[in-house]
């Protein structure tokens, strides 16, 4: 089953300067547009108006998937400071000229971490130590990254797919009320804490024109100097003394060795397409074939089941406390940890946790074990996320006038990372350290338990949920390009909107605005569903009596940017949870494009 597969500047510029300038654009038309003669059709699916002009305008000027997406993430780290970055990491899946590669551009440990590096006397984690300050940072990777993918994709100049991000950080955008709102609660949670409310404490009101000079200047640095303007020099110089102000690890040494790896992605045959997604340091795509896998093994069950019904949920929620057991045991950095996963994903292995499902009553949580080897499962914790802020990644979906794609997950964990602004440079830095198990079956800030796989080790990448996601038609063209943040419910959303589309035949619009639902083994009867769109009082009592506890999510978790391929051409959705924004729009086609 597993398969070994694992002139631009002046329009985008002018585009940016209208957009910090004017007020937020109207929604872009839901209608698709036919191609007409000479032109071919793109799609942008993106969290911020911002960021969906950018993109669409880099396509219209000619650049391909991975220029867009270049332009519309370094856009980001201005425009959506709570997810957007260059003080994070994340993950590229691409399928470019009929093939499919995976860029891991995950952050790392400092060479100075350690295993026990956040416990106290007592051997327990310390409060928030791995979530706020300079000690929770992992070291950044999000400009290695879109540099190694220019490197290998790009067409279109590097300076100038970031030139509409330095017009936004230099002249201001006006701060969207869902944006304002964010900064409030961060302001309120770090102050005292960490330099967040210097930077971003006058924006917390909607309406305020954002100016982030500092960053602009970044931004110039790595315009002109490619990876050297953000890993060597002044900026690096300001990180570094930002780490050594707050007690923090990273080092020049740290900076100017980090790399980008090109893996192979996960690659299934599933309903006679191919589902693509991300590998190792990734759990995300293994977690999504496994129950897409599983759904299928149990179809007699979930025939005739209306959509997210009481039955139906308890069936999906019997299939993901199997994946977040194996997950807890097996998944890590693949340099560090061998991870066996063809096992994981092979039929019979798939067939067996599927039959393992209790069709009428919840798994006994002793029952529910890693499922490769006897093992102890972690003690049973009633996991309390702290209600600092929305956990926010960031994702964005892209297809080009020639039918390649871009899935791009990036993040610096919960909103606003760390809350460290490195002082001179302008921009927030991550706290992807708290996604590392600080102690072996302790959960962190999203509730979830790791063994030894996804310890603490100098230049480790610690383990993701990211989902970044294709499926690909029997010829080998692109259909779906998927993913989402939120942390724990990444895989569990990205396979719901799957299922909703494919299963439910619901629009694009229709299935990333449904009800989604959430169940991660920890706490053993707890499922969490939306805040924006809950699970009914009926199928709440029928969960309660089959003995679940159903709650709204701590976070309005997942934004879900969605673009799918229609008999009329593409189709793309922004989850209306964000202040997305997605666009079909009519690209000049250039000899040997592919039309959709």
């Amino acid at each position: 089953m597993l398969k070994r597969t694992y002139r631009l500047a002046p329009m985008i510029l002018a585009a940016a300067l209208l957009m910090g300038c004017a007020p937020e654009a109207p929604e872009a038309p839901s209608a698709v547009e036919r191609t007409g003669a000479g032109t071919a059709q793109a799609a942008v699916a993106m969290p911020d108006t911002h960021s969906a002009r950018v993109s669409a305008e880099t396509l219209k000027a000619g650049g391909n998937a991975v220029d867009a997406a270049i332009a519309a993430a370094f856009t980001l780290a201005v425009t959506l400071p709570e997810a957007g970055n260059i003080g994070g990491g994340g993950f590229m899946l691409v399928h470019m000229g009929g093939e499919s590669a995976f860029l891991d551009y995950r952050e790392t440990a400092p060479a100075l971490a350690d295993r026990d590096m956040y416990l106290g006397e007592d051997g327990e984690v310390i409060a928030d130590s791995t979530l706020v300050g300079p000690r929770s940072v992992g070291i950044p990777s999000t400009v290695a990254g879109l540099w190694a993918a220019h490197q290998r994709y790009g067409t279109l100049p590097w300076a100038e797919l970031l030139q509409p991000a330095i017009a936004l950080a230099r002249d201001g955008f006006l701060v969207p009320k869902h944006l304002a709102d964010q900064i409030a609660e961060g302001v309120e949670n770090l102050e005292g804490r960490t330099n967040f409310s210097t930077y971003f404490g006058p924006a917390a009101k909607a309406g305020h024109r954002l100016l982030q000079p500092e960053l602009a200047h970044t931004l110039e640095r790595i315009a002109t100097d490619g990876r050297d303007g953000f890993y060597l020099g002044k900026t690096a110089e300001l990180l570094v003394a930002e780490m050594e102000r707050g007690g923090g690890l990273i080092t020049f040494q740290d900076l100017a060795s980090y790399e980008a790896v090109w893996r192979e992605p996960l690659s299934d045959a599933w309903r006679g397409q191919t589902v693509v997604s991300a590998p190792p340091p990734s759990s995300g795509g293994f977690a999504l074939l496994q129950l897409l896998q599983g759904k299928d093994l149990l179809a007699e069950h979930f025939e005739g089941l209306a959509h997210n019904s009481a039955p139906y949920v308890h069936l999906v929620a019997e299939l993901e406390k199997r994946v977040f057991a194996d997950r807890a045991e097996y998944l890590g950095d693949p340099a560090f940890v061998d991870i066996p996963i063809a096992a994981l994903l092979a039929d019979d292995y798939i067939e067996r946790r599927a039959m393992e499902v209790q069709l009428d009553r919840i798994s006994a949580f002793d029952s529910v074990r890693p499922g490769l080897a006897p093992a102890t499962p972690p003690a049973e914790t009633r996991a309390t996320l702290s209600a600092m802020e929305p956990a926010d990644t960031t994702h964005f979906s892209i297809v080009d006038a020639a039918g390649n794609a871009v899935s791009n997950t990036y993040t610096i964990n919960w909103s606003f990372g760390s809350g460290v602004v490195v002082e001179g440079a302008g921009f927030l830095l991550n706290n992807e350290m708290d996604d590392f198990s600080a102690k072996a079956g302790t959960p962190n800030i999203f509730g979830v338990v790791g063994n030894t796989a996804n310890e603490i080790q100098p230049g480790k990448r610690m383990l993701s949920s990211m989902t970044p996601t294709l499926l690909l038609d029997d010829a080998g063209k692109v259909t779906m390009v998927i993913g989402t943040p939120g942390g724990s419910t990444i895989f569990t959303s990205v396979f719901q909107v799957m299922v909703n589309i494919l299963d439910f035949g619901m629009s694009p619009e229709d299935a990333v605005a449904a009800t989604r639902f959430h169940h991660q083994l920890l706490p053993p009867d707890l499922i969490t569903h939306s805040w924006a769109n809950p699970l009914s009082d009926a199928v709440k009592a029928e969960l309660a009596e089959l003995g679940y506890r159903t709650e709204k999510h701590l976070w309005e978790f997942g934004n879900v940017q969605v673009i799918v391929r229609g008999r009329d051409g593409w189709q793309a959705a922004s989850d209306p949870r964000g202040r997305g924004e997605s666009q079909v729009l009519k690209v000049e086609a250039r000899p040997g494009e592919a039309r959709p």
